[in-house]
């Protein structure tokens, strides 16, 4: 009969010490903080700048830290959104078609609405005095892309190229300088005849000296998404957070942080960058597949 008891009471304690350490571990992880990771596509340190109000305004609004963490390139950024590996992230329009593809669809927060509009177009561009004006005019010279995984900054140029008869071949040289502010000096200090940015950049550095030689198509802008794996009850006070932002001057300060021109964050569905998926698609065929 004791020994009964002996045998009861250890199993008790067992379960109990089990149950404590269940119970700080999801106590612990409900403190861990949540991540935002945004894309390289501007200087690290750019982008810190940028995006920490941001993460400033969810730690507030979720009552739980949020951190800003800069992927190393694109690849690793569709990586890690795929495989649920980082909670919150901006993605280019390019890299979210490329990660649906890889992996699958995530909930999507919101797109950046700019300036009234949810889209936004990128530019092929030369040195002001350049006597370049023509696509079809750039067979035998320099081009600067950014990353390979960029839209604005390789793949929509890529495709721009191909329609006007410039196939990579065709060109003297094309190197990837990883980000967009890395080709508007790049053309600026003439080591290249033309580049590709998105249209933020290419203001930045008109009065340095650049003109455009074509602008893309309009493409639907980028985009916020998060984690399959993030409880649903967080999922739905992140998403009123974000769709908030618009609707006060605060909010509005902090997307003007992210793109001096952007106005709100709106609703966006799958479907809004079949466009996109076209051009892509047809990349794939000649090749270019990043």
């Amino acid at each position: 009969m004791f020994r009964t008891k002996t045998t009861f009471i250890k199993l008790f304690l067992c379960r109990l010490t089990a149950l404590i350490v269940l119970i700080s571990a999801c106590a612990a992880d409900a403190h861990e903080p949540l991540v935002l990771q945004v894309h390289p596509y501007l200087p690290s340190t750019e982008l810190i700048e940028r995006f920490s109000p941001l993460s400033a305004y969810l730690s507030q609004s979720l009552g739980r830290q949020v951190i800003v963490r800069i992927s190393i390139d694109y690849e690793q950024h569709i990586t890690l959104i795929g495989k649920d590996k980082v909670d919150i992230a901006f993605m280019g329009p390019a890299s979210y078609v490329k990660m649906v593809d890889l992996y699958s669809r995530k909930p999507l927060l919101g797109r950046l609405e700019i300036d009234g509009k949810p889209t936004f177009r990128g530019a092929i561009i030369v040195a002001r005095e350049s006597g370049l004006r023509t696509l079809s005019e750039l067979k035998g010279k320099r081009f600067a892309f950014g990353d390979p995984n960029s839209t604005m900054s390789h793949l929509v140029p890529r495709y721009m190229l191909w329609k006007a008869g410039v196939d990579i071949k065709d060109l003297a040289s094309h190197t990837f300088l990883h980000n967009h502010h890395n080709v508007a000096l790049g053309v600026l200090a003439g080591k290249f005849d033309a580049g590709a940015v998105k249209s933020e950049v290419f203001i930045d550095y008109e009065q340095r000296g650049l003109r455009v030689l074509e602008w893309t198509p309009a493409l639907s802008e980028h985009l916020f998404v998060t984690s399959s794996t993030l409880p649903k009850e967080l999922e739905l006070k992140l998403r009123d957070a974000m769709g908030s932002l618009g609707r006060s001057d605060a909010g509005r300060r902090i997307l003007k942080g992210l793109n001096e021109h952007a106005s709100g964050l709106i609703m966006v569905d799958d479907s809004d960058y079949d466009n996109l998926r076209s051009m892509l698609r047809t990349l794939k065929t000649l090749g270019v597949d990043p």
